[in-house]
């Protein structure tokens, strides 16, 4: 912040004052505690301004379309303190690596699942307008993550919710789904992990080794212990290599998976018809699960924000440019690994795909012998990987939650112990209901619905909300009908989600790992 003095002895001819450049604004963060570190205010400001032009230079005549922002700007300290916005100097590469990393997992896996339902028509055709839809919507949080009519910069999910429909209902909407999507997929890749953990020594031992196997949960706890030690890195920016490692881990088992199936052929006895269901309600529910498998296949828009204010950000270099680049590029990589995976998957194996682990389960079941135990090891060994380095990503969010208790109620940062202590307590207490609710898997349908969307609905109707587009304009169709959609999408996934729980019941087996 420069200062512009002129001195002179005696007073001649008046000079005009050289024009001072304006810098241009920052964007900020809403406050999150009670008690932000600064609030402007331009009035006092200007009657205490010396006459040697002490001002800053936002606040100059010149600098004024800076301004109508600047007396509303609050910049919280906890911004400095918390994992998510500690450091601001990521950059497109970095949004790629961690879109890459949040959007592609052992999800997408299932997508041939979805085709024995719907079939090769239907499957394509949905799996295509999915894509898109969430891409859409991908494109929406993106540019409302910073506002040129207050200078905010949203930078949590549920910071740009709360904005838009109040704080109550903001949270009403979307506290619990975030949070699912965050801490429940932590469990799943515990489960995961640990599961092929054990299918990887199975593979390298083989009939030759005498060691003994350790147990499932033990497996678990293997697993746990590396995505514990990994978190410790301290904020969003410095874990991007592990989002890298994730993001080519997961596309190296995808394109694995789908080229040795085509490469192996067909299965005998393959058959692309559809069963006839028992009644028309149970086919009409199998279908809402393929749509629910392809739905679910998309995940990551809650870390979308968060990924995003890991950038700077002002009026003449906002951070959605940077972050859209980053997205087109991994969205291009995403759509070239799923659309093969989910295609070629159902091509090689039909209706005969298992239901339950889908590509990984067929890898093992059809190809344990007639494939090299290096290539079925090195597949296991890339979604190990893949699965330690999701957990840090998906963590964050949680992580951040629990460290800004502590600062709002200590207005200070977390000392390192602490931030350590939190991040174990999280990382053993996702281990503790991997193992204590091994059945939570059965609800995935139920839960899934419920966080659906916050990545169909919601962006739509915060765009409506905050950008008012003009009614009956095509932007303003395009988001009622996507948002009312998603929502209709969501309650009817909740209500086969429930239906599914009671026709099939649920084999309670706590503390019962497989």
């Amino acid at each position: 912040m420069g200062e512009v003095l002129e001195v002179s002895s005696t007073p001649i001819t008046p000079r005009p004052a050289a024009p001072i450049s304006a810098p241009p604004t920052q964007f900020n963060s809403p406050s999150l505690s009670r008690s932000p570190l600064l609030s402007i205010d331009l009035t006092e400001t200007a009657s205490k301004a010396p006459k040697t032009s002490r001002t800053p230079r936002f606040i100059t005549p010149l600098g004024s379309p800076i301004r109508k922002a600047i007396h509303l700007t609050k910049l919280d300290p906890q911004d400095a303190w918390l994992p998510i916005t500690e450091s601001r100097n990521g950059n497109a590469y970095y949004a790629a690596f961690h879109t890459l990393s949040s959007g592609i997992g052992i999800q997408a896996l299932v997508l041939p699942v979805s085709f024995t339902i719907l079939g090769w028509t239907w499957g394509i055709i949905c799996l295509t307008v999915a894509f898109v839809w969430q891409l859409y919507t991908l494109w929406i949080l993106v540019k409302l993550h910073e506002s040129t009519e207050n200078g905010m910069r949203y930078s949590r999910y549920i910071q740009l919710i709360c904005a838009t429909f109040g704080e109550r209902l903001g949270k009403w909407l979307a506290l619990f789904p975030i949070m699912y999507l965050s801490g429940g997929t932590c469990v799943a890749l515990i489960i995961i992990g640990g599961s092929t953990s054990k299918i990887f020594f199975k593979i390298l031992c083989a009939a030759t080794c005498t060691a003994k196997p350790l147990t499932t949960v033990e497996w678990y706890l293997v697993f746990t212990c590396a995505a514990v030690v990994l978190s410790q890195l301290p904020n969003l920016n410095s874990i991007a290599g592990l989002s890298l490692i994730g993001a080519i881990t997961a596309i190296g088992y995808c394109t694995l998976m789908w080229v040795v199936s085509v490469t192996e052929g067909r299965i005998d006895g393959v058959s692309y018809d559809p069963e006839p269901a028992n009644s028309n309600i149970t086919r009409i529910f199998d279908v809402l699960n393929a749509l629910g498998i392809i739905a679910f296949a998309f995940r990551g828009h809650n870390l979308t924000l968060e990924i995003q204010a890991t950038m700077p950000s002002d009026e003449k270099h906002p951070s959605h440019v940077p972050m859209w680049r980053g997205v087109k590029l991994a969205y291009l990589l995403i759509a070239m690994c799923i659309f093969p995976l989910a295609i070629l998957g159902y091509w090689a194996y039909g209706l005969k795909i298992p239901a339950n682990g889908g590509m990984l389960a067929a890898m093992y079941h059809f190809h344990s012998r007639d494939t090299s135990r290096f290539l079925l090891g090195l597949i296991s060994l890339l979604v190990i990987i893949n699965g330690v380095s999701s957990f840090q990503i998906y963590g964050m969010p949680m992580f951040d939650d629990m460290e800004s208790k502590y600062t709002k109620r200590m207005i200070k940062p977390c000392p390192w112990w602490l931030r350590s202590v939190i991040r174990a307590m999280f990382g053993f207490g996702c281990f503790f209901v991997a193992v204590a609710i091994p059945f939570l898997g059965s609800f995935a349908g139920l839960i899934g619905g419920i966080a659906l969307p916050v990545t169909l609905a919601y962006p739509c109707f915060m765009w409506l909300k905050i950008k008012k587009p003009k009614q009956y304009s095509t932007m303003w169709w395009l988001n009622w009908g996507l948002g009312i959609s998603g929502m209709a999408l969501s309650g009817v996934l909740i209500a086969a989600g429930v239906y599914v729980v009671i026709d099939t019941g649920i084999e309670v087996s706590f503390f019962k790992p497989h």
